[in-house]
């Protein structure tokens, strides 16, 4: 094999070079009903010239991308899949993934620019894993109330778009985003008066600490209690969960800013008040972030799981957990997904501000966020 290559990146060539040679082999008594995915086998095949000629990364991202085609074109109507179709899935796979390990090591020494490059590799790791669900679900005969394919989930989303939309309204703009602010903004102030006082620190942080190991399960029943089966009583539960990681990390963050630094601002004759807002506030900028970020994905949680309580007859909990009662496992996976891309852009967006607010952090300055 090439030296230009690792020694993983050679592994997966020749797993991936060789994958297809056997499918290639078995597949010669069956290459008209697949056509497509003889073609690619051999294809795959003949990249085993690497080891005389250099071969770009962008042809083992085509092989993967063809790979892929031709397998879910290839899928039976009905039965297994045949032998050469699991070989052709083993040398796509091993083909994508050499891609994008060749693909990042070429970021990584500077020859490909990382802004818009970089974004290749997680699409592509997610294409790969999606192709690969649905070839094993559709290719194996896997039951749908067990796991469904991709294309029956992606069916069920356009067929059910509005009751989707609904319980998104319902989840995360009624109880979500009120409950967020309301308990990071609450963490936030009651950090800065605990940082003010030594008894309250001593006294309250305990209590964070014991607060924050308390399970959901037992949280949300009393909310539904208390606030009744509408959205108040899972912003209620989003509260109680987003306050106290925010307290903590806030408070920690406060104290980031070191010695010298606060004997500079009273060298300056700097207040309590101007030491704050210049100095330890900005210092604990990357704490409050983190406590942020953190929340946007526990938020999400905290609400689903506090509609399974009591809710009414709408709310992403509420279709998950009747969706599962009624053996509708598409649309438990449909609102699974809404979920993940709801919080993955909630949590992005908080991302972007913290670049733009923490610029000075090294690690925005590295590029990372």
């Amino acid at each position: 094999m090439r030296s230009d290559l690792t020694p993983l990146q050679s592994g997966l060539a020749l797993l991936a070079a060789l994958a297809a040679l056997a499918g290639l082999a078995f597949s010669l008594s069956t290459f008209t009903t697949a056509p497509l995915l003889a073609l690619v086998c051999s294809l795959g095949a003949l990249s085993l010239v690497r080891l005389i000629w250099p071969f770009s990364l962008w042809l083992d991202g085509a092989l993967a991308l063809l790979g892929a085609l031709a397998l879910v074109a290839s899928l039976p109507a009905e039965g297994s899949m045949p032998g050469h179709h699991w070989l052709a899935l083993v040398a796509a796979w091993a083909f994508a993934w050499l891609f994008v390990e060749r693909l990042s090591a070429t970021i990584r020494l500077g020859k490909l620019p990382e802004t818009g490059t970089g974004l290749v590799i997680p699409i592509v790791f997610g294409l790969a894993l999606l192709v690969a669900w649905e070839v094993i679900t559709r290719g194996a005969n896997v039951p749908p109330v067990l796991l469904p394919p991709p294309s029956a989930i992606g069916a069920r989303f356009l067929a059910e778009t509005s009751i989707l939309w609904a319980d998104f309204v319902q989840t995360f703009i009624k109880s979500v985003l009120p409950g967020y602010a309301m308990g990071c903004l609450a963490g936030l102030g009651v950090a800065i008066l605990v940082d003010r006082s030594p008894f309250l620190k001593a006294g309250v942080m305990p209590i964070g600490n014991f607060m924050s190991a308390l399970p959901i399960i037992g949280i949300a029943p009393i909310m539904v209690m208390w606030f009744g089966f509408d959205w108040q009583s899972k912003a209620a539960v989003v509260v109680a969960m987003t306050f106290f990681p925010m307290l903590v990390n806030t408070v920690a963050g406060l104290n980031a800013a070191s010695a010298i630094e606060r004997d500079l601002m009273h060298t300056y004759a700097a207040s309590s008040w101007q030491t704050l807002m210049k100095l330890r506030l900005p210092a604990a900028g990357p704490f409050i972030f983190n406590a942020l970020k953190i929340n946007s994905t526990l938020a999400l949680i905290g609400a689903i799981v506090a509609e399974f309580f009591g809710t009414p007859i709408v709310g992403m909990g509420f279709r998950i957990s009747t969706g599962v009662g009624r053996l509708a496992i598409d649309l438990v996976w449909a609102e699974i997904a809404v979920a993940a891309v709801a919080g993955s852009a909630f949590y992005g967006v908080i991302a972007l501000i913290e670049r733009g607010v923490t610029f000075w952090h090294p690690s925005v300055r590295g590029g990372r966020a």
